[in-house]
């Protein structure tokens, strides 16, 4: 099914059409949302709702841009609004905590598995997302859509919608980031 007929299948709420654009789209959507979410349980649930999302609004999808540009934009969106929920619902468990109010320790974020990393690159790869995890979200989520997903400037740049040149800026910025973040750790390797 070509690309135009899934969405006019999708406008007309067919459950083959949907069928259709999950399996297209799942491994994007999940690897993107678990570049971003870093835990793979959490990553299937926003995952779902990335769908489920793309199906509500699909009635909002105007073609200015490809499906795939579209979806793109929902998975991170809804990523970065789980992060962004997760790390608000963390600092109110600090802050009961100090007070007095809470009864739990605040819950720390779990060690990051990604389902393409072997278990001899583990170590590092844990360091790595840790370290990608600390980057501002706008130079996380170029960098992981590049370097994850092996997307090119144009069409990370269609995503989030900014010039290449931002994009290129941004990239130098993370690349920088990561390098200081991860010096120590890779300085105290060799």
């Amino acid at each position: 099914m070509i690309e135009s007929e899934l969405v006019i299948e999708l406008k007309n709420r067919s459950q083959h059409a949907f069928s259709v654009l999950v399996k297209t789209y799942q491994n994007m959507v999940f690897n993107t949302v678990l570049g971003i979410v870093q835990q793979f349980e959490e990553a299937e649930d926003v995952a779902q709702e990335v769908f489920i999302q793309v199906y509500q609004s699909i009635d909002g999808f105007r073609g200015d841009s490809k499906l795939s540009t579209w979806i793109y934009r929902i998975s991170i969106t809804k990523s970065l609004d789980f992060v962004r929920s997760k790390k608000a619902k963390k600092r109110f468990s600090l802050i009961t905590n100090i007070i007095g109010f809470g009864d739990k320790e605040p819950t720390t974020m779990a060690e990051f598995h990604h389902p393409g990393i072997s278990l001899d690159k583990k170590e590092a790869a844990v360091v790595l997302f840790k370290a990608i995890s600390k980057l501002p979200e706008n130079q996380k989520t170029a960098f992981i859509l590049i370097k994850t997903e092996g997307l090119n400037y144009d069409n990370v740049a269609q995503i989030l919608n900014i010039s290449v040149k931002a994009v290129e800026g941004l990239m130098h910025r993370a690349k920088e980031n990561l390098r200081k973040s991860l010096g120590d750790y890779y300085g105290n390797k060799n």
